[in-house]
């Protein structure tokens, strides 16, 4: 049966017609499926279903979301986070045949909104991966998300009382008036690096983008997966990272605007 998938202009350019094609017909399609954005069971045989290629310098990954989740879309990560999934999921097994397992490739997902802080609103992002980090190089089975931010100088959060020192090195790309990147300190002191990256520029309200000019920084706020989830308003994401800080479960910085 040909299954409702969705496989997006560059999408195809990158698999070729042919693997394209045979997706659409249903060959190499799952039926079941765990979206790679909302990490639900999702069927590519009663719902419309993206197709969503992630590509590392020299490997690339197919994977699944819901359609109301995520577009059809080609999104670049390094070969190391990657690698680290496909080996996450394989466990000891070397990499290769793994793209069927592709939804457990961790994506990070990247909130916008204001929070009050000391009578003030200060602009925020939002960031919690789909599923859990692992340290990059190891096998293991629990989540290295916040202790990795830790070492890059990220602060651990009990209550949201106060603002977050600027972690210098790090910034926030914002540019015509979008966000484009979480940058952070290149190799041996070299030029700044993605963290994180936008697949096509994200919008941000006026409201946020006139208090990011004014503060000329903008907070983020990382929580491992779970802790905060999809929260339709600012009052409920502020609830969900009152919880999350009080659980010991949420780290933050602030982080200077690399644009304008």
């Amino acid at each position: 049966m040909p299954r409702m998938l969705d496989v997006s202009d560059e999408v195809r350019a990158e698999i070729g017609d042919e693997e394209a094609d045979r997706l659409l017909a249903g060959d190499n399609a799952p039926g079941s499926y765990d979206c790679t954005s909302c990490r639900t069971p999702g069927d590519s045989e009663q719902e419309r279903t993206s197709t969503v290629l992630f590509i590392g310098d020299e490997t690339a990954v197919l994977a699944f979301a819901h359609a109301g989740c995520l577009p059809s879309q080609v999104v670049q990560v390094t070969e190391e986070q990657l690698q680290g999934a496909v080996r996450s999921i394989n466990g000891d097994s070397a990499p290769g045949g793994g793209a069927r397992n592709a939804p457990e490739q961790a994506v990070l997902g990247v909130t916008s909104g204001l929070v009050l802080i000391a009578g003030e609103l200060h602009p925020a992002l939002v960031v919690e991966p789909t599923s859990p980090i692992v340290r990059p190089g190891t096998d293991g089975v629990g989540d290295d998300f916040l202790p990795l931010l830790i070492e890059q100088g990220f602060m651990p959060v009990t209550q949201l009382a106060a603002v977050p020192p600027v972690l210098h090195g790090w910034s926030v790309l914002l540019a015509v008036g979008q966000l484009h990147a979480v940058l952070q300190p290149g190799n041996n002191g070299g030029q700044p690096v993605a963290w994180w990256q936008a697949h096509q520029p994200l919008q941000v309200t006026d409201g946020w983008r006139a208090a990011a000019n004014k503060h000329q920084q903008v907070l983020m706020f990382a929580a491992p997966v779970g802790s905060i989830g999809r929260q339709p308003r600012e009052d409920l994401l502020r609830d969900a990272l009152d919880k999350a800080a009080a659980n010991g479960k949420l780290v933050a910085a602030a982080l200077p605007l690399a644009g304008v």
